[in-house]
C-alpha cells in the first residue's frame, strides 16, 4: 500500500490481480501495461531507472492508457529525474572498509573472524563490527548482518504499533518484516496485518515511524485519497518531510537487483 519507494501518482489507485502484461511506446517512453480486474487506472514510476508501469482496468484500451500517460508526462519526467539524482551504493561484499547504514547513520564495516556465535555490534559510533567464523562466504556474512537488522525492527516496531494503533483507532492483528524491492511497506486490510521492508532498519527512526503510521492508517483507508492525506496530516503533520527523506536516502544495491 505504501508508495515510499515507488512514486505513485496521488490521484490513482491499484488493487486486484494481474491479468496480462505488455508494453506500449508513448513519446519514446516504454510503458509496461498490466490489465487487472480493477476500477481505476494506476500509474507508477519505479526506481532505480524510472521504469513506468500502468495498471489499467480490463475495459480500458491502450489508446486510453496512452492518453493518460501523455497527460502526466511532466510528472513522470520529474520522478525519473529524482531517481537519476539519487545516491546509490555499489554491490556490497560485506568486507572490512565498506560503508553500511543503520538508523540513518553511515558506519564503516569491520569484519572480525572468530570462533563462536556470529554477531554484530556498534563501536565508537562509527564502526560496525561483524564477527563471523573463519572462512565464511559473502552470503553468510550478509545473512548475519541482515538478521541483525531484522532483530532491530522486531524490537522497535511493536512499541510503535502500540503507540499509534490506539491513536488512529485501528487494531493491528499482526505485523511482519520482509525484503521488498519497490515498497517500504504494505498491508492486508482484511487480516489487519502490515508488512515492513527490512531496509527500514537502515533508515532513521523518524522514517521508520512514518512508514508504520502510513500502514496503520491504510487499515482505516485503503486508497491514497483525500481522506488518507487528511488522516496523515492529523496524526503526523510532518509526514511529508519523512517521505522526502526516504526518497533522498541512498539506495542499497540489492534493493534493485532483478
Amino acid at each position: 500500500m505504501v508508495d515510499a519507494l515507488t512514486l505513485i501518482h496521488p490521484t490513482l489507485w491499484l488493487s486486484g490481480m494481474t491479468i496480462a502484461l505488455h508494453q506500449i511506446k508513448v513519446n519514446g517512453l516504454t510503458v509496461d501495461v498490466v490489465r487487472k480486474d480493477i476500477k481505476n487506472l494506476h500509474l507508477a514510476v519505479y526506481p532505480p531507472a524510472g521504469r513506468v508501469r500502468v495498471a489499467a482496468p480490463l475495459r480500458v484500451s491502450d489508446e486510453a492508457v496512452r492518453l493518460a500517460v501523455v497527460s502526466r508526462l511532466g510528472w513522470i519526467k520529474k520522478q525519473k529525474s529524482k531517481f537519476t539524482r539519487q545516491a546509490r551504493q555499489s554491490e556490497r561484499e560485506y568486507v572490512s572498509g565498506e560503508s553500511h547504514y543503520f538508523q540513518g547513520q553511515r558506519y564503516r564495516l569491520n569484519v572480525l573472524y572468530q570462533a563462536g556465535v556470529p554477531r554484530v555490534a556498534i563501536r565508537n559510533k562509527s564502526t560496525l563490527d561483524l564477527t563471523v567464523r573463519e572462512g565464511s562466504e559473502r552470503e553468510q556474512r550478509a545473512t548475519v548482518l541482515l538478521e541483525w537488522y531484522r532483530q532491530h525492527l522486531k524490537e522497535r516496531v511493536p512499541e510503535l504499533i502500540a503507540k499509534w494503533a490506539p491513536v488512529i483507532g485501528v487494531e493491528v492483528a499482526d505485523w511482519r518484516v520482509k525484503r521488498m524491492k519497490t515498497k517500504w511497506g504494505t498491508c492486508n486490510i482484511e487480516a489487519g496485518r502490515i508488512w515492513l521492508n527490512l531496509e527500514l532498519a537502515k533508515k532513521s527512526a523518524q522514517c521508520l515511524e512514518y512508514i508504520v503510521v502510513h500502514e496503520v492508517v491504510h487499515l482505516l483507508e485503503r486508497h491514497h485519497n483525500d481522506r488518507f492525506v487528511d488522516l496523515m496530516n492529523k496524526h503526523m503533520p510532518q509526514w511529508k518531510l519523512q517521505r522526502e527523506e526516504l526518497n533522498r536516502s541512498a539506495l542499497g544495491y540489492e534493493e534493485w537487483r532483478d
